[in-house]
């Protein structure tokens, strides 16, 4: 796909795995479109792991870009793939049109909306008023949505991202891929790698973004993603010699 129009509406952020730095793309993501004068929201669709009474996802990107709207649809207590944590927890599982609804509802109000999955593209989210599970992608789908992929650096990423892509583009969702968490000595593995992934590629975080100053992470952003995402970044070359 064209990546040169910069995306609005809903877009999707999914991931190659968990734990693969979905949040703080968001982050930056927001961060990058509200220092280019958009209203920003960002929607949860459901956030698992409340027990721990660590911050969720949704306040995560609050502090690192305080968005105009965050918004967690549905949260349960255990760490485990949100339908299978309702199910654990015998409380609600979240339904899709509800999702859609919501989404929607955030779209009139906002330039863009960024949606956090939870896990991977397929991971079971919840359930459809059939009583089908559904997940990430079905979202997409139905909203008529984009997805920014975010990937690992190192060894096992291309695999792992061209299977999402394929998965994607069997069901006609565009998408581009950012790498979640660029190492500050990449080797290389990594350098190879980035050369795969270019002719898909959105943007590149630092590893170890989440930590930094919010101020700083808001100033900085723009630098970590290309003009379809609201960044700056607009040769890998270039980018590649700098760091």
């Amino acid at each position: 796909m064209s990546f040169g129009d910069a995306w609005t509406g809903p877009v999707l952020v999914t991931g190659t795995d968990t734990e693969i730095g979905k949040t703080v793309v968001t982050a930056a993501v927001a961060a990058a479109a509200q220092a280019a004068g958009l209203r920003v929201a960002v929607v949860k669709p459901g956030q698992t792991g409340t027990a721990t009474g660590e911050p969720g996802d949704v306040d995560s990107v609050t502090r690192l870009a305080a968005p105009l709207t965050g918004r967690t649809l549905a949260s349960y207590p255990d760490p485990l793939a949100p339908l299978a944590a309702a199910r654990v927890a015998d409380l609600p599982p979240l339904e899709l049109y509800n999702a859609v609804d919501a989404i929607r509802e955030e779209a009139d109000k906002h330039d863009l909306v960024l949606i956090e999955g939870a896990g991977g593209l397929l991971v079971p989210m919840g359930l459809r008023p059939s009583g089908e599970p559904w997940t990430v992608a079905d979202l997409a789908v139905s909203l008529g949505a984009p997805a920014v992929v975010v990937a690992r650096a190192g060894l096992g990423t291309l695999n792992h991202t061209a299977l999402t892509l394929e998965a994607l583009e069997r069901r006609a969702v565009p998408a581009g891929v950012v790498i979640g968490a660029w190492p500050t000595e990449p080797e290389l593995v990594h350098w190879l790698n980035l050369s795969e992934l270019v002719p898909n590629l959105l943007g590149a975080v630092p590893a170890g973004a989440g930590g930094m100053d919010p101020g700083v992470f808001r100033r900085s952003a723009p630098g970590w993603l290309t003009p379809a995402l609201y960044g700056v970044l607009d040769d890998w070359r270039a980018w590649a010699e700098e760091t």
